[in-house]
């Protein structure tokens, strides 16, 4: 198989040094380039033909979220890269809210993913392996090869044949709370899901989208800016009720605490799983502990299984699954691992995701006659 070709974009001569050595250790790797600056990039895709794209998002002359733009829109017209716009793009961040911000621009641009820049490091090793640990497993998993190294060393499952959902012993519940689990694709994804369901859904709403702290803070407010329901960053002891979003903050699992007062949200930092913290499976597990299986979990795009284990909890305990297909996944590594276990009810296209949730939780819905066009969660910042 021939090595996945990587153009490296950063006006930082450090960091560049940095990812460059790091990918060239691999030996599914290899460097092809790099670039100082978005417009340079943009001008050498033709001529390197890179099959990923890593951008730093601050640069002179052209920043990376311009940069991004550019590609998707086949180089603004001027036929370098016009063949290349479809090239995955791994964005560099800084975990600052200023870089969170222009992190999710990036994203909402059509950049695939995100990786933060080492922060507060004390050596070049150090940095190196931060590097290493972060940037080479979504390299792999956003070219569809395996992944065998890294903190995702479970990611990328083999294609493989999506199972039939195993026999259920009695009626599926009716749901009486929504669960959904994302990753790598993921902001994009809930920007088209989220929006789409009505305000009036009777059921609370728990999410996990992979993400660092200070990111998920950002997020929760874009989508709250683009939904009906209401989005809000989790907080610990907050009280479930219909209509309301929680987003899980980074570094935080978050799960469902039953109370004498009823049922709230509840936050914690026990060990990742998954490799992730917050991870989707520990908020299925306790959804469908708390709510006595009468769950609806939602798995998107994203890379890994985490999700997996959980899912199948849901339908053992009479729930149901909703899972993105292949086809519209950015990478079909969670969903696809539910789907190819047999735990997926449904294993639909994005664009039919929310008419699913809203049908198994409120029934049919009448389409509009002129469906709005799907949002982006930039928050109108194109």
């Amino acid at each position: 198989m021939d090595p996945i070709r990587v153009l490296v974009v950063d006006d930082s001569v450090v960091v560049r040094k940095i990812v460059t050595d790091v990918l060239s250790e691999d030996p599914a790797i290899e460097v092809v380039g790099t670039a100082v600056n978005g417009r340079i990039a943009v001008g050498k895709l033709e001529q390197l033909k890179p099959d990923l794209v890593t951008m730093d998002i601050e640069m002179p002359e052209m920043n990376g979220i311009e940069a991004v733009r550019a590609i998707r829109a086949g180089a603004g017209g001027g036929g370098a890269g016009r063949g290349h716009s479809r090239v995955p793009i791994i964005m560099f961040s800084t975990l600052t809210e200023r870089g969170a911000s222009a992190t999710l621009d990036a994203l909402s641009a059509g950049a695939n993913d995100y990786v933060t820049k080492p922060a507060n490091v004390g050596s070049v090793a150090q940095s190196m392996e931060s590097v290493r640990q972060q940037l080479i497993p979504k390299i792999k998993a956003l070219t569809g090869r395996p992944v065998t190294t890294g903190p995702v060393r479970a990611a990328a499952p083999a294609p493989a044949a999506v199972r039939p959902p195993a026999p259920r012993v009695g009626a599926v519940k009716q749901p009486a709370v929504l669960v959904i689990g994302s990753s790598t694709g993921g902001p994009e994804a809930l920007a088209k899901v989220l929006p789409a369901l009505p305000a009036s859904l009777p059921v609370p709403v728990l999410l996990v989208q992979h993400m660092p702290p200070v990111f998920t803070r950002q997020f929760a407010q874009r989508l709250d800016r683009l939904c009906p329901l209401t989005v809000v960053e989790a907080v610990d002891g907050t009280p479930l009720a219909p209509g309301t979003v929680h987003l899980a903050p980074g570094d935080h699992h978050l799960t469902i605490r039953r109370t004498g007062r009823g049922l709230s949200t509840a936050l914690d930092q026990s060990p990742p799983e998954n490799f992730c913290r917050p991870a989707v499976d520990p908020l299925f597990r306790s959804a469908v502990e708390t709510f006595d299986g009468a769950v609806l979990g939602v798995v998107l795009t994203g890379m890994g299984s985490d999700g997996r284990i959980g899912a199948g909890r849901i339908r053992e305990a009479g729930g149901a699954v909703v899972v993105q297909d292949q086809a519209t996944s950015v990478v079909w590594g969670m969903p696809g691992a539910v789907a190819t276990a047999g735990f997926a009810d449904e294993v639909l296209p994005l664009d039919r995701v929310a008419e699913a949730v809203t049908r198994r939780i409120t029934g049919p819905r009448v389409p509009a006659a002129h469906p709005a066009p799907a949002p982006s969660f930039a928050g109108g910042r194109r």
